[in-house]
């Protein structure tokens, strides 16, 4: 029988929304399983090999070698596995495999401390890939990967037997019970250890970063069970078990750092600076080719020298240094000056300690590899291969890509090559066109050429993405059939029924690396960039509910695909309304977090206009048109509503399920009454001048704040700091947002014109806005007029604080940033505000969007609950003296979701400062 815990979805749109990982292969499960616990895992596990079912691991999906892909059943842990616990000060942390690393090192930031393995797709993978690839990143090499970081580990075993390595009985529990595979393991150290030859291989081949194969060095550097197996499961890409979290030994978080830029005139001449350059200890140095500055040099933050340079063959080298001492690191950055000013290059960036700067020119390398894959044709897919030399080969190995690319018609201005060159690891970006016969057969005959010259150089073929199916037939030429006969082994060893991620690693199928390829069909052009990284989908609302924005792309190229298959599309389009349409927050979230800026709500927005009736066009047109009259009558009727009390629950679920939950809002005791509040100035106001002019969002008439709203909390902090701000008559006006949201083009571009007739007016004058999204809405609508829109957080921060003086400070505060806040770049002002009147301000390390968008966490309500779950937990664990925001309706939704009175940030300056 099941565990009740495991959850099981095989709709079809699950199953094509899940196929999909960042790497350039694709397979669709036959099902997917969501378990919550190790020990439902252990019954997965038991299930499949009882069933000889391939089972697959799948967590942040942004593994890039076919490692997280199958056609048997898809275990989905990034729902679940999720605790983080700091230890001994941040020394150590305990991790579970759906935590993200950015979501760890949050954790750790207070203590000064972050993990080793710094991979550039922090924000979305997990440390179950991270320990499952054995990560490494631009500043950890070798020494700081999760290998050598490990302190203990909980994982299962094939045989559906969970062990947590801190027991002190681990060792002997699986000495007594896994005696076939601990008895099997002995044999092969035994074997491994008196092989002088195989001892000089592994020594030689794990000095570099390597992620090929097996990590065999564990049965030379290990004796005991309980130490082996573990460190074999690092980088063992789901084929040998599954680690449920791990703890490792951090490492110091420089506080201090400095970043240069030299351009050089050619790609060998930037490869054969680096050995020099290595010897003065940078912390990275990282190799940018020519294809590869043609795409950085157009982001806002290049530096001058790319923008104004003519990029023809040139490369260049960020280095970087780190240092957790301040007068340390100077020191270290006039003797690293000395250094950089014997290169030859054709100009440079000099070091710079400088915070913007600094990350601007670091930021340029993190993002890049979704940058240029981003610029590839439409309709190709991308490979990011990922190799590693020694250092005396680098330079050598470099020149070598390039001859390759040219010799099988790939042009090298299209092949951007990067390289995290202090470690002697290059990667390089394919685009090729797997729909074409003449691609695939050019792509196979460029990957044995590859094989044979990385090898001839005394290289390994992956350095830190895995081995996955792009280089599983190539493990035996890596290490020659002895090394291979011991990895066979040990893939026997602990999955002898060989359901565990078959294909992967080790497989019998020489062009299994050309097979279940991906294709990129080209799709709307709003999304037609996206090379499902997965960037997106740690900071999507309904991530845990419905669908990421990952998601809702891919099944707009699945749907494409397929769309000959009737019964499948039929299949699809049965739950498509709900998981892709409408539990899209359309907040945009997704495009603070995607590298390319792609906002799937973009997409879905039009999708929701395609599907817009014409009764509710000209219900929404005509609300525009008198919307002063609209949100009066919305006011009167939540207050009525929060009089009916149960009544009017009972008359909203009738109308829901009469006329759809998208149409109909949920009506509960959390629903506050309206504020009945008038947007329209009285007539002295008229006649007063004003640093700016006020204009008051539509949902300080809907939707009553438990406090004084800011409405007049705004008006007594300008009467308090003698700041005059004029009112808007914005009684018939509003932002736009809900229009543009369901995509009803007529109504928003009426709305429009009633704004712009209004602003014109008090044109050049400062526009204040109340509410976080109505002032990026605003922003947005005004864009190409003579409007200064700013919001009212950066308002009260600029010209209210320094004219206040605080007189009842707040003990503690919980804060709440917005998405659109987050957007719009003003968390430091809210952050200031709070800060002003409180030394305890604390903003959850799980913060996210919380999911109310407007209408959608009053359509649906189990949006937000779903989207607050975590930070709601995190909240709860200590009381508050205020909860705060910058947004009505966030506030609504974090009071449910915490049950705590959120409030406007303004409303508690105003009490802080009477």
């Amino acid at each position: 029988m099941t565990s009740a815990t495991i959850g099981r979805d095989d709709r079809a749109i699950t199953r094509l929304a899940r196929a999909h990982d960042a790497s350039h292969f694709l397979l669709t499960p036959s099902s997917v399983a969501i378990p919550q616990t190790a020990e439902d895992v252990a019954e997965l596990m038991i299930e499949a090999r009882r069933r000889r079912m391939p089972i697959t691991f799948r967590a942040g999906g942004t593994s890039l070698c076919g490692q997280s892909v199958t056609d048997g059943m898809l275990v989905d842990v990034r729902r679940s596995f999720r605790d983080i616990e700091v230890l001994d000060e941040g020394l150590r942390v305990r991790a579970g495999a759906g935590a993200t690393l950015a979501a760890v090192n949050a954790r750790l930031r207070p203590y000064g401390r972050r993990l080793g393995p710094d991979p550039t797709s922090e924000i979305a993978c997990t440390i179950g890939g991270i320990v499952a690839n054995n990560s490494s990143g631009m500043l950890a090499g070798v020494e700081s990967n999760s290998y050598h970081t490990l302190d203990s580990m909980v994982f299962v075993l094939p045989s559906g037997r969970v062990v947590d390595t801190a027991d002190p009985t681990a060792d002997m529990t699986l000495r007594l019970d896994e005696t076939a595979l601990v008895g099997g393991l002995h044999m092969l150290r035994t074997r491994l250890r008196t092989n002088p030859s195989s001892i000089a291989d592994i020594n030689r081949l794990f000095a570099l970063k390597n992620t090929m194969g097996y990590g065999i060095n564990a049965l030379l550097e290990f004796h005991r069970p309980v130490d082996i197996i573990p460190h074999l499961l690092i980088g063992s890409e789901g084929t040998l078990g599954f680690v449920a979290e791990a703890t490792f030994h951090t490492v110091p978080l420089a506080a201090h750092s400095a970043a240069a830029l030299a351009l050089f005139p050619t790609l060998d001449d930037a490869a054969s600076a680096v050995p020099g350059l290595v010897e003065h200890g940078f912390e990275a140095i990282e190799l940018m080719d020519v294809a590869c500055l043609r795409v950085v040099r157009d982001q806002p933050t290049a530096p001058a020298l790319l923008r104004e340079t003519e990029l023809t063959t040139q490369a260049a080298l960020l280095i970087e240094l780190h240092d957790v001492d301040e007068s340390a690191l100077a020191t270290r950055v006039a003797a690293a000056e000395e250094a950089l000013r014997e290169l030859e290059v054709v100009d440079r960036v000099e070091l710079t300690t400088e915070d913007q700067e600094r990350n601007a020119l670091v930021e340029l390398r993190r993002g890049l590899y979704a940058l240029v894959a981003g610029a590839r044709t439409s309709g190709t897919t991308t490979l990011l291969e990922d190799i590693c030399v020694p250092l005396e080969q680098f330079a050598s190995m470099c020149r070598t890509l390039d001859e390759l690319f040219m010799k099988f018609g790939y042009d090298i201005l299209d092949v951007p090559l990067f390289a995290h060159a202090r470690d002697g690891n290059i990667h390089f970006l394919l685009s090729e066109r797997f729909d074409e016969q003449a691609g695939l057969l050019r792509y196979r005959r460029f990957a044995r050429a590859l094989v044979r010259q990385v090898l001839r150089h005394g290289g390994v073929l992956k350095a830190e993405h895995g081995t996955g199916r792009a280089m599983a037939p190539f493990v035996n030429d890596q290490y020659g059939d002895e090394l291979y006969d011991v990895m066979r082994e040990i893939k026997h060893l602990f999955d002898p029924a060989g359901v565990l991620n078959p294909g992967v690693i080790i497989s019998e199928d020489p062009d299994i690396h050309l097979k279940h390829l991906k294709l990129m069909p080209t799709i709307e052009p709003e999304v037609d960039q996206c090379i499902e990284c997965g960037f997106c989908e740690p900071g999507c609302p309904s991530r845990d509910l419905t669908l990421t924005p990952r998601q809702r792309i891919v099944l707009r190229r699945e749907l494409t695909a397929r769309r000959d298959d009737r019964e499948l599309v039929a299949q699809v389009a049965a739950d498509y309304e709900y998981e892709a349409i409408e539990t899209c927050t359309a907040a945009g979230m997704c495009a603070v977090h995607c590298p390319l800026g792609i906002d799937t709500g973009e997409l879905v927005r039009n999708q929701r206009a395609e599907r817009a009736h014409g009764v509710e066009k000209r219900a929404w047109n005509q609300a525009a048109k008198s919307w002063g009259l609209a949100t009066r009558m919305g006011s009167a009727a939540l207050t009525s509503a929060k009089s009916a009390g149960p009544i009017a629950s009972v008359v909203a679920k009738a109308g829901r399920k009469a006329l759809g939950s998208d149409a109909v809002p949920t009506v509960d005791r959390d629903l506050p009454a309206g504020s009945g509040l008038r947007r329209r100035p009285k007539l002295r106001d008229r006649r007063k001048g004003g640093v700016a002019a006020y204009f008051p969002s539509c949902l300080q008439t809907m939707l009553r704040s438990p406090g004084q709203g800011v409405f007049s909390a705004l008006d007594e902090l300008c009467r308090r700091a003698g700041v005059p701000v004029r009112l808007l008559d914005a009684a018939d006006l509003c932002c736009g947002a809900p229009w543009k949201s369901k995509g009803l083009v007529d109504g928003y571009e009426t709305m429009r014109e009633k704004v712009r007739g209004q602003l014109r007016s008090r044109e050049g004058m400062t526009v204040v806005c109340d509410s976080s999204s109505c002032t990026a809405a605003l922003t947005e609508m005004a864009e190409y007029w003579n409007a200064d829109v700013l919001d009212v957080v950066v308002f009260a921060a600029r010209e209210l604080l320094p004219r206040l003086t605080v007189t009842a400070p707040i003990d503690s505060i919980a804060l709440h940033p917005t998405c659109t806040s987050s957007r719009l770049g003003i968390n430091d002002s809210l952050l200031a505000i709070a800060e002003f009147i409180s030394d305890d301000v604390v903003v959850p390390a799980s913060w996210a969007c919380c999911g109310f968008a407007g209408d959608r966490g009053l359509l649906h309500p189990e949006l937000t609950a779903s989207a607050t779950a975590e930070q709601a937990a995190e909240i709860g664990s200590r009381q508050f003296a205020a909860y705060a925001s910058c947004n009505r309706t966030c506030e609504l939704g974090m009071s449910r979701a915490t049950g705590q009175p959120y409030v406007h940030v303004l409303e508690l300056l105003a009490q802080a400062t009477r």
